[in-house]
């Protein structure tokens, strides 16, 4: 299990936020309760955890990554299809620094909280599986915490006892944490029958992956099975790898990413993935740097390159 220390320390969720029905709490009095999936990719595997002294009853801080930054930049989707009610940076208001919230209808609503970067706006009808954003570490002035998605699952109510306890895929998070592998495979909301199964075109791009900033430099084809992508952010001067698959799209394979800065420890993102690798960064201004991949039986492996 691959899980960060510590990341929500100094986090005080101080203020619920407003534009809910007022209804009862409980989720027995909301509507049917929408059919949540992880926020994550499909064939992510994520950590949560709740139950720090920065939380109250069912909310959930989600991580991937050995390390502090590892998850900074990852896309965030949404859990269920619904309307997008707020997507704004809370300011000074609490510690959720940029939010999307959604509401599903029937008085169920999730929170996306922390995010880098917001990729919808309010009024937005969103798809399952659409992303809405990044992981990030936004939060309110003066506060400090490394990159995670905080997450939250509400029925109208005041806070924090409309806090509901998060399913997803029909099963019940195992508080106090759990690791899970996202199936939030609906592609951005397009539905799929056991007589297609999967699409055909993979449906994420390399500068998806990686984030805002980062442009395609080089690649390399895995045979027909997929493509290994370096990419380049000229704002921080950082490198990113992804491995995005060409075949069993949508079906969890064998596919990995990896970026060895010159005189630096190899990163690499390696399992059974749907869709794709990575991303994986790493700092490497005027640093050579070694990358490649595998999806499939194809192995891409670089020498030191892109020095500049």
């Amino acid at each position: 299990m691959k899980i960060k220390g510590a990341f929500t320390a100094g986090v005080a969720l101080l203020l619920s936020l407003a534009g809910g029905v007022a209804l009862a709490p409980s989720a027995s009095a909301a509507g049917a309760r929408p059919g949540f999936q992880l926020p994550f990719p499909c064939g992510q595997t994520w950590t949560g955890i709740t139950g720090s002294g920065a939380h109250q009853s069912w909310e959930i801080d989600f991580n991937r990554g050995g390390t502090a930054g590892a998850d900074l930049g990852d896309t965030v989707v949404a859990s269920a299809a619904g309307k997008v009610v707020i997507s704004a940076h809370q300011g000074s208001a609490n510690g959720f620094g940029n939010l999307v919230k959604i509401d599903h209808g029937g008085g169920w609503t999730s929170y996306y909280a922390h995010l880098r970067v917001r990729s919808v706006s309010a009024g937005t009808q969103v798809a399952q599986g659409q992303k809405i954003g990044e992981v990030g570490n936004s939060t309110k002035p003066g506060n400090s915490l490394a990159p995670h998605l905080h997450y939250e699952v509400r029925t109208s109510g005041s806070y924090p006892g409309n806090v509901q306890k998060a399913v997803f895929n029909g099963a019940t998070f195992g508080y106090p944490t759990q690791t899970l592998t996202s199936k939030n495979c609906s592609g951005g909301g397009t539905t799929r029958t056991n007589k297609n199964p999967s699409p055909s075109t993979n449906p994420h791009s390399p500068e998806e992956v990686c984030g805002r900033g980062y442009k395609v430099i080089d690649k390399a084809a895995l045979g027909s099975a997929g493509t290994v992508y370096l990419l380049y952010n000229a704002s921080n001067a950082n490198n990113c790898v992804t491995t995005i698959k060409s075949t069993s799209i949508g079906k969890a394979t064998a596919t990995s990413a990896y970026l060895e800065v010159k005189k630096q420890k190899r990163l690499t993102d390696s399992g059974n993935f749907a869709y794709y690798a990575g991303p994986v960064r790493a700092a490497a201004k005027k640093t050579c740097v070694k990358w490649g991949g595998k999806a499939g039986s194809s192995v891409y492996d670089s020498p030191f390159e892109h020095c500049g």
